[in-house]
């Protein structure tokens, strides 16, 4: 794979993976009733532990197909760069849904995260389209969309599961 579009691939992954992670996590403890500074600190170590496996997850299995490919041992310095790449899009992509519950009351807090994170989904799905010349409105849907349903399925557990 070309490393462009290794990086390219990486960092709307990390965008999108934490996004819809992160505003699904985050929706759904704030909803049980959790209270806004657990939200806080939960989240904090759920997007930084979860960013460090993503990262390590893409350089191990980048690593893995290059040696696949060429049947030897690679020079890992795109992997390499890959997984800093997905630890920061990561990072910085989760700041959507996260910083409200720092502004905010939990309410508010979880109005905003939800809609900061499903606009910023769409926002990446037509970015990502355009960059591969596809239809952006119906990407751009189709990311928000997806990301919806992580959304309903961490509102619906911690509607079910109120915190004890």
């Amino acid at each position: 794979m070309q490393n462009s579009a290794l990086y390219l691939r990486t960092v709307i992954f990390g965008i999108n993976d934490s996004l819809v992670s992160a505003v699904g996590f985050l929706a759904g403890i704030s909803v049980a009733g959790v209270p806004r500074a657990t939200i806080v600190l939960t989240g904090v170590i759920y997007v930084l532990v979860e960013a460090f496996s993503m990262a390590m997850g893409d350089f191990v299995s980048e690593e893995s197909a290059e040696e696949y490919m060429s049947k030897s041992s690679v020079n890992n310095r795109p992997s390499v760069i890959a997984a800093v790449l997905m630890f920061i899009s990561y990072v910085l992509a989760a700041l959507i849904p996260l910083v409200p519950y720092i502004i905010f009351i939990s309410d508010i807090a979880l109005i905003v995260s939800i809609s900061a994170s499903v606009i910023a989904l769409f926002i990446v799905g037509m970015a990502s389209a355009r960059f591969s010349r596809l239809p952006m409105l119906w990407r751009g849907t189709r990311m928000a969309l997806l990301g919806g349903a992580a959304i309903v399925m961490g509102v619906a557990i911690g509607l079910f599961m109120p915190a004890i």
